[in-house]
């Protein structure tokens, strides 16, 4: 049977929205791949397109993430026979999986818009770290989408191992579900199936060497990615997939496969931030002070809570560093919005100036023009 734009998550919202902007001729497509000067979208009935940006979609977006990114769906003027199909408007995202990008930017990055849910694929052993899961919770319930934890690599470790960090795991992030897997023995496999119901997209993210590759594979049935190897010592693994990429499957669902995460960094705000740590949250409101800071405050609740043992301190100090994060990813924000608006101040007075010079030129130059003395 022919694909169609339901296959690929198309609904009424998105029906609605390509209504209200259409013109005649134009198309609606999901954006499946981006290289480093134009995408592929996806389109009724299966066919692939190469579509570039719009001159003015570039121009209008203030930031790289009003841009479009793999997931989207977008407006497509495919133009005539010979013309290149450009991508006239990004329909508005239902959900928006992001991070900061990495370096010293201040930049927000988009992982996958209008995804369904984010699938952590982590494992037992190296790979596994309470404290990037907390990052990633925290991204993912600011993303709008429901977190999954595919435990890979499960027959490799003890039962002990697994349970614990099962447990774990409940303990973050209670209302997430998690799927214990062998991507290359095909273990769980048929319990992560379920979740790929048609239209639902699904988004994996994970440390490099994890098993993402092997995971697609095996949902794909073809060897289509190369698998790398790992460093026993470092954990550390080569790139197997190196371009986002959405992909379709056979028996239903879409899944966005992601290249290994190296850097976590938050782009979420101080309540998204709370809501993943509402234990401490909750703690917070016995403190003495209601500016507290949870550092060297008198009356802390939290710091009490953590010399008691009754809260990890890892996880306290992980709140701090996260709190931090997000507070100084603000603070650039700001600066960047500031240096935005004073260049646009600028370039409309050199814009108003031009305007002037202009009149002043072409009054002049008027045939009834007299020079008065």
């Amino acid at each position: 049977m022919p694909v169609t734009l339901q296959d690929l998550g198309w609904n009424d919202h998105f029906q609605d929205a390509f209504d209200a902007i259409a013109k005649p001729g134009w198309i609606p497509g999901r954006l499946i791949r981006e290289t480093k000067i134009n995408f592929t979208a996806l389109l009724d009935g299966g066919e692939d397109m190469d579509v570039v940006v719009s001159g003015k979609l570039w121009h209008d977006a203030a930031t790289d993430a009003e841009l479009p990114a793999v997931g989207d769906w977008v407006a497509i003027d495919p133009g005539e026979a010979e013309d290149e199909a450009v991508i006239r408007a990004i329909l508005p995202r239902r959900t928006c999986f992001s991070r900061k990008a990495p370096g010293k930017s201040s930049a927000e990055q988009v992982l996958g818009a209008n995804v369904d849910i984010v699938a952590v694929v982590t494992e037992p052993g190296t790979d596994f770290n309470p404290r990037r899961m907390e990052r990633y919770f925290t991204l993912i319930r600011r993303s709008g989408a429901m977190p999954l934890i595919l435990l890979n690599k499960v027959d490799l470790f003890s039962r002990k191992e697994v349970e614990e960090a099962t447990h774990i795991l409940r303990e973050l992030c209670p209302e997430c579900g998690i799927i214990c897997i062998s991507a290359l023995r095909n273990k769980g496999i048929k319990d992560f199936r379920k979740c790929l119901e048609r239209g639902k997209t699904i988004s994996i993210v994970g440390s490099s060497g994890v098993g993402k590759s092997t995971l697609v594979n095996t949902l794909l049935g073809d060897e289509w990615l190369w698998t790398g190897e790992v460093n026993e010592v470092t954990g550390k693994g080569r790139h197997t997939t190196v371009a986002r990429e959405l992909v379709l499957l056979k028996h239903g669902g879409l899944l966005i496969d992601n290249p290994g995460i190296r850097e976590i960094q938050m782009w979420t705000d101080e309540h998204t931030l709370r809501e993943s740590f509402a234990d401490l949250t909750e703690l917070a409101h016995e403190c003495r002070f209601a500016d507290c800071s949870h550092g060297k405050d008198a009356g802390c609740a939290i710091r009490k809570a953590v010399e008691e043992g009754r809260l990890d301190k890892e996880r306290y100090l992980n709140f701090l560093n996260l709190e931090n994060e997000i507070s100084q990813l603000a603070k650039r924000q700001k600066k960047r919005q500031m240096n935005v608006e004073r260049a646009g101040k600028r370039d409309r007075k050199v814009q108003a100036r031009n305007y002037e010079d202009r009149v002043e030129l072409e009054r002049r130059h008027r045939p009834n023009h007299r020079a008065h003395d």
